[in-house]
């Protein structure tokens, strides 16, 4: 199969059976402080021709037997309606088995769709938006330039919610530092209090070398949650949260408390289990820098 991924390819590890097919290149803001994704890349539009040309190439080598679909790169959501309708209906088309369609999507990005426009994604078979809100704090997402404010996240991902499609939404242990760590896990509760997504994330800080963030790190100037620290923010934010009907997940390596539950039912058992792993000296986990690039 002749697939044309252009630079390295990102998606969240719950999309790691699905078939890519790269709708844009790169990520049109690419300013967030800690993010070392698509630096090698300008971001741009790929022309509808071009995709349904790679549609067609997944078609010929799986049949229909793709049953997810996931629409790298960053902010695939920033296309024009009318185009991200044309390939959601054509790939509904080419693969009847689909049972979902997904992309990425930022607070900044979603709140350029009005909500008919998401709605007329879901009715053409977009079913999940992935989206980094990172932090529910708004001196974090300031300092990390993540171009979007808590109110504007929780204006997004109620919209989103609103049109009919799942939100599966990210929040970053440790980006607040040791400063902001109580601020961020109770600031971030909040901001998801509001939205009620379906999915919670969970990711914990690596500072990535190159990165603005790494930077800080090196010169003293951002201070890095040690195995403790984050496992303390994470038991603060998650003993927050009032969310209904959620599935929490911390689905990556980078995460020192492996909890998996729905809220509010498992809150209690999620705690406990944190409450386990703070009993473990830190060096059973992994050091802070584990992982970076």
């Amino acid at each position: 199969m002749r697939m044309r991924y252009e630079g390295t390819i990102y998606r969240p590890p719950s999309e790691s059976h699905s078939l890519l097919i790269q709708c844009t290149i790169g990520c049109p803001h690419n300013r967030c402080t800690f993010c070392a994704m698509y630096k090698d890349k300008t971001f741009r539009i790929r022309p509808v021709a071009d995709i349904r040309q790679d549609l067609n190439s997944a078609r010929e080598y799986y049949g229909e037997n793709v049953q997810s679909l996931f629409l790298p790169d960053g902010n695939t959501i920033l296309m024009k309606t009318g185009e991200l309708v044309e390939i959601l209906s054509y790939a509904r088309q080419l693969f009847p088995r689909l049972s979902r369609i997904t992309m990425y999507g930022s607070a900044q990005f979603l709140n350029l769709k009005s909500l008919e426009e998401l709605t007329a994604l879901r009715e053409a078979g977009l079913d999940r938006i992935h989206s980094g809100m990172e932090s529910g704090d708004d001196v974090t997402l300031k300092r990390i330039c993540k171009g979007s404010t808590a109110e504007q996240i929780v204006a997004a991902g109620r919209k989103v919610i609103q049109a009919g499609m799942e939100l599966s939404e990210y929040v970053l242990i440790g980006i607040g530092g040791q400063e902001r760590t109580r601020e961020h896990a109770l600031e971030s509760a909040r901001v998801l209090n509001a939205i009620n997504p379906d999915f919670i994330r969970l990711r914990t800080l690596i500072p990535m070398p190159g990165t603005p963030l790494f930077e800080s790190y090196q010169k003293g100037e951002f201070h890095l949650l040690g195995p403790h620290q984050a496992l303390w923010e994470t038991r603060l934010f998650i003993d927050n949260l009032t969310v209904e009907a959620t599935q929490l997940f911390s689905d990556h390596h980078s995460n020192y408390a492996w909890v998996h539950g729905r809220l509010p039912l498992d809150k209690a058992r999620l705690l406990e289990k944190i409450d386990e792993l703070l009993l473990m000296p830190e060096t059973e986990f992994r050091p802070p820098l584990e992982g970076a690039l």
